[in-house]
């Protein structure tokens, strides 16, 4: 299995998993949440990507992500999602550091989010739904430091997968296994 080491420089979006670990099952610029749905309130316009998570124990953990890598997708994120498909989230990667912060706007699932900076975790929080008008203003949530890259699934799943203190994500240059796109 073909692997890349990703050292970015940037946050990286929610991504899917193909592999249960644990007891674990898959489950800015404003964005018309409508267009980012595909069948059954799934994300579209994002490809997948391959990741293993190897925690802090060792394990190691499959996951297979929608990947945001563009400033639009990383704006549009699970934005009107309510169902993530063969994926466990999304993963959000960028250029360089980043200190920005992540908000819920016309986000219905409650999410977790954690932080890495070179693929090493930085940080998490759990995220509540913000269904509000921009006017009345949403939450945001930001991370310990600088991260390259972040991830989010649905709430309580992160130690699920492994993504903790000590945990460190390899994107893989392999597909998903067993996921067609």
């Amino acid at each position: 299995m073909a692997r890349a080491t990703v050292t970015v420089l940037a946050p990286v979006v929610f991504a899917t998993m193909v592999a249960a670990c644990g007891d674990s099952s898959p489950a800015g610029t404003q964005v018309d949440p409508a267009s980012t749905m595909g069948s059954a309130g799934q994300p579209q316009g994002f490809g997948l990507v391959a990741a293993d998570v190897t925690a802090a124990d060792g394990e190691v953990c499959q996951l297979c992500l929608w990947l945001a890598e563009t400033d639009v997708q990383r704006s549009r994120g699970l934005m009107g999602v309510t169902d993530l498909g063969p994926a466990d989230g999304m993963l959000f990667l960028y250029q360089g550091p980043s200190t920005g912060t992540y908000w819920m706007r016309d986000t219905p699932m409650p999410l977790s989010i954690a932080f890495l900076s070179g693929g090493v975790f930085v940080s998490s929080t759990d995220m509540a739904p913000c269904l509000d008008s921009p006017e009345a203003g949403c939450p945001v949530y930001g991370a310990a430091g600088p991260f390259t890259a972040a991830v989010e699934v649905p709430t309580g799943q992160l130690d699920e997968l492994g993504i903790a203190e000590g945990s460190q994500l390899e994107v893989l240059t392999t597909p998903c296994p067993d996921v067609e796109e």
